[in-house]
């Protein structure tokens, strides 16, 4: 969130002192002069590492095993638990603990909008939100999936997960990362 803010208020400072009709070519020289244009990069840099250090973070955890309420990665983990304790732990947002308080606490996005470190929704018991997932670029997301598995990666596009796709979300003040492969 904070990154986010200080882009905002870079760009907009730019545009403040920049005079009306100037040329593109003419505002890339009016930033490079002030020096905001590196100051741009590095924080859309920062801010792409901030989203790929939380998909890292869950890759982590491949193999650990479901869990029903389990939300540690000692005792195993369900899907919501598993999601919370990475958004916890790699960015410190503490979400809500069940998949649709999840997805009612997260801004609704375009499946074509996805970027890593994006919710996934689905619906496995019969209503909608009973599953989530982290998206982690290339139509595949990881997740603890069911009693007896593990936490793993798994492509959007099978049949079983695309005919019960429900949504996708993004975590406010949780920038993602740069990946135009949504599915």
């Amino acid at each position: 969130m904070r990154l986010t803010l200080i882009a905002s208020c870079l760009f907009f400072s730019a545009f403040a002192h920049a005079t009306p009709g100037q040329s593109g070519d003419e505002m890339d020289k009016f930033l490079a002069d002030k020096g905001l244009l590196n100051k741009i990069e590095q924080v859309r840099q920062s801010v792409g590492h901030k989203a790929s250090e939380l998909v890292v973070n869950a890759m982590g955890f491949l193999g650990v095993p479901y869990k029903r309420g389990g939300n540690t990665a000692e005792t195993g983990f369900d899907c919501s638990g598993f999601v919370r304790a990475i958004y916890q732990q790699s960015v410190g947002l503490i979400l809500p603990r069940r998949a649709e308080q999840q997805a009612a606490a997260t801004q609704n996005i375009d499946k074509a909008e996805l970027q890593p470190g994006d919710l996934v929704f689905f619906n496995t018991l019969k209503r909608t939100f009973s599953h989530v997932g982290i998206y982690v670029g290339d139509g595949k997301f990881i997740h603890s999936p069911k009693p007896g598995a593990e936490v793993r990666v798994e492509s959007m596009r099978i049949a079983y997960w695309a005919s019960r796709f429900d949504g996708a979300r993004r975590v406010a003040g949780v920038p993602a990362a740069t990946d135009r492969t949504g599915e």
